[in-house]
């Protein structure tokens, strides 16, 4: 099923919509909240990662209303079985035969929960449905809905009960972001809003619909990518490969995660190509997670996101109107030319 992508200017408007609907009930987290957003927009799965509490699970069901996903929540827990996730036949006496029953996983926008929680086994049952989005059980391959969306949360590796996801399934999702804790001004708007409306739930309005959330995802394929941007992302993840505390660097998954994740920046800026400015906003996001450093430094508390912000630092940055190189053959710009570079 395909739709006709939008124009860009009409992304961001929506894509604004969604945020300003989202940060009432999410308060104080607008970076965060965009990264999320610029992931699904990008088509890819996000992980989220920082201690309870801190609305990582209220963020993916606000995304969920305000875009009209089907929505389905699984609590990974360390009895929690492959089949719980993906479905399984059953037996049906009436017709004396195996019935599938679908799992949660056949869902718009899957909340994998603490899902390093389960056991290495179960988060397995993920890899197949995140990256080609189909479900094989028992021979039968079944397609997922589209969009087909994963938003997981997990807690740090230090926390008691939990298991590390393993690298080919860390490599699986787009991007992963820290929500971090509230700024006290924050955290008093969160009360006082509370306080206001008398309720626990916050009732959010849908703001588009799953096929124009489609319609957004495939006009990030008309973002303009120079040459030179190009091989800057090239350059980023490749100098996460040779540095002397990473065992393994990020592969060229990393680098395709970069251009999806910059096209997506770009249109919420309202823009149709990616400056540099776009990448090294999503570097991080998009790489540290990809990285396995030594494990002599991680015990002493070295952290893949301080590799990739080196690697920012270090790796030549290309001039800004380099960007439009080559633009004008595209029939791209969305009428802003130079004044649409930051």
């Amino acid at each position: 099923m395909s739709f006709q992508p939008l124009p860009t200017q009409k992304v961001a408007q929506l894509a604004k919509a969604v945020l300003d609907e989202v940060s009432r009930a999410v308060v104080g987290k607008r970076e965060v909240t965009e990264l999320v957003l610029i992931g699904l927009l990008a088509n890819g799965h996000v992980l989220l990662e920082d201690v309870p509490g801190l609305a990582k699970t209220l963020m993916a069901r606000c995304f969920a209303q305000v875009t009209g996903l089907n929505f389905t929540r699984a609590q990974f827990t360390p009895d929690l079985m492959p089949a719980d996730i993906t479905g399984s036949s059953v037996f049906d006496p009436v017709s004396a035969s195996f019935k599938f029953q679908p799992g949660p996983v056949f869902t718009n926008l899957l909340l994998a929960d603490e899902v390093n929680r389960a056991s290495p086994r179960t988060q397995s049952a993920l890899l197949e449905a995140m990256q080609e989005r189909q479900v094989t059980v028992d021979g039968v391959t079944r397609k997922l809905p589209q969009p087909f969306l994963v938003i997981a949360t997990q807690n740090p590796i230090e926390l008691e009960g939990t298991y590390p996801l393993p690298e080919a399934q860390l490599d699986r999702f787009l991007l992963r972001a820290s929500v971090g804790y509230p700024s006290a001004e924050a955290e008093w708007e969160v009360l006082a809003r509370r306080v206001e409306r008398r309720s626990d739930e916050v009732e959010l309005r849908q703001v588009v619909s799953p096929q124009e959330l489609v319609a957004m995802q495939a006009s990030l394929e008309d973002v303009y990518v120079s040459g030179a941007i190009g091989r800057y992302m090239v350059a980023l993840t490749a100098a996460t490969r040779g540095r002397p505390a990473v065992e393994i660097g990020a592969s060229p998954r990393g680098s395709l995660a970069l251009m999806l994740l910059s096209r997506a920046r770009a249109v919420l800026q309202g823009r149709d190509f990616v400056v540099p400015e776009d990448v090294k906003a999503v570097a991080v996001p998009a790489l540290s997670h990809r990285l396995r450093l030594r494990p002599e430094l991680w015990v002493r508390g070295e952290r893949p996101e301080r590799v990739v912000e080196a690697c920012l630092a270090e790796v030549p940055v290309p001039a800004a109107d380099e960007a439009l190189v080559g633009l004008e053959r595209t029939g791209g710009s969305g009428g802003l030319g130079v004044s649409g570079l930051e």
